[in-house]
């Protein structure tokens, strides 16, 4: 937990500046270009406070720029009690995580994650405890050229939970490629070989984030695509475009990712079977995974891959319009692609509304600005976050999305699920 203002010399000036802050953030948002007053450029964010959080979320000009001031000391929080000696009740309670199914629907309704994690600790923790309740599984997959001290850290985290685990095969550099896919595939042998019971499966990486809590993830996948695989794409086409970026088509819709340029391929595809291109990012029943890793014209599409510059965004989207694959939606083009939530180079205007943030190849780091969009958004995940770049976005994202996770539950919440309230500033 971070410090108030203790350096007698400046109690002072921290004063006036924490009460200029506070007040101004409690006013109405002014009207006109030009009506918002400069932020106090002296301030920096202790326990970020729900001041400013709230004037984020309703679009104030003047919180981004205080915001830019802020380092993220949940962060180190975090990385602190992962790092010191420490029981696994001590762990599981410092860091917040959710104890209890919140209602009987999601206690009988289990999901399954694949959560990728290269080295930002910190962010891999905030993302797992968004997501984390006792009735799902999570395996986990640590790039194997991350840190040593990363992957001790997330090894003494994942130990405290039984339905958290590492996967047991790990690739390095599990970027888009071929490791990625093979990185997938190996939790998902994990998973299926694990004792829970779960009905999909949903794969994430460190830079995502949950804007939909866990009742609401089953309701739209129950409502919308219930026994039905969530892989948005489309056919493979012959010749790509000359604008066209070589990770995604510019003519897909938001969220979507191209797999490769469509040179001519070397080999035939198996089974001759209608090469597709779209995410790699999904929603898979558990019998489309049995089929996945069971199945011939899968194994073989498989090896097929490996020859492909971005082969898990040909492979999922290809195998889910195989006819008789389980939860098969062979007519479907980009229905789902709605799941996430991405800002893509390029579709400024037409999909979005530009990056408030940073770009980041053909995509947008979220920024302060880009939080009241996304809290109202209808996807269920939201790429991409950096808590060293834009520290607040995900910190203030975290407290909303806990808030709206204790609203909705059905049981006597714990005092230690709520994240501490804290409204104070402190000078740099």
């Amino acid at each position: 937990m971070s410090r108030l203002c203790t350096a007698r010399p400046g109690l002072l000036l921290c004063a006036v500046v924490c009460v200029s802050a506070l007040l101004y953030f409690r006013q109405p948002a002014r009207e006109g270009p030009g009506a918002e007053p400069p932020s106090p450029a002296v301030v920096e964010c202790g326990f970020y406070p729900d001041e400013l959080c709230s004037a984020l979320f309703e679009g104030r000009g003047a919180a981004s720029q205080v915001a830019k001031f802020c380092r993220n000391p949940l962060g180190s929080e975090i990385l602190e009690r992962l790092y010191a000696p420490g029981n696994c009740s001590q762990i599981s309670q410092g860091l917040r995580f959710i104890s209890r199914p919140l209602s009987a629907e999601e206690g009988n309704f289990s999901l399954a994650y694949i959560v990728t994690v290269h080295e930002e600790l910190a962010m891999f923790v905030q993302l797992l405890r968004a997501i984390y309740v006792p009735q799902n599984v999570y395996c986990i997959h640590i790039d194997e050229r991350a840190p040593k001290k990363c992957k001790s850290a997330v090894q003494t985290l994942v130990s405290c939970f039984e339905n958290v685990f590492i996967a047991s095969e790990r690739e390095k550099g599990a970027h888009p490629g071929f490791v990625r896919l093979q990185a997938d595939l190996s939790c998902m042998e994990d998973l299926i070989r694990s004792q829970f019971q779960w009905s999909y499966v949903i794969n994430l990486c460190e830079q995502d984030f949950p804007i939909k809590t866990n009742k609401e993830i089953i309701h739209y996948i129950r409502s919308k695509w219930n026994g039905r695989n969530i892989t948005p794409g489309a056919i493979q086409t012959a010749k790509p475009e000359p604008t066209t970026s070589p990770s995604r088509p510019e003519s897909a819709p938001e969220g979507s990712v191209r797999a490769s340029p469509n040179q001519r391929f070397q080999e035939e595809p198996p089974y001759n079977l209608t090469i597709y291109f779209g995410s790699a990012y999904y929603v898979l029943t558990r019998a489309f995974v049995q089929f996945v890793l069971t199945d011939t014209r899968a194994k073989d599409m498989l090896r097929w891959s490996k020859a492909l510059q971005s082969p898990e965004c040909h492979y999922w989207v290809t195998l889910n319009h195989v006819e008789d694959a389980p939860g098969a939606t062979p007519n479907a083009g980009w229905e789902g692609n709605d799941v996430r939530a991405t800002k893509w180079r390029g579709k400024e205007g037409d999909a979005h509304d530009g990056c408030a943030g940073r770009s980041d190849r053909d995509s947008c780091v979220y920024g302060p600005a880009d939080l009241p969009r996304l809290v109202r958004s209808p996807s269920l995940f939201a790429s991409k976050f950096e808590s060293s770049a834009e520290p607040l976005v995900l910190a203030c994202l975290e407290r909303w999305h806990r808030r709206r996770v204790l609203q909705q539950a059905e049981v006597p919440v714990e005092p230690h699920w709520h994240f501490p309230r804290q409204t104070h500033f402190r000078v740099h």
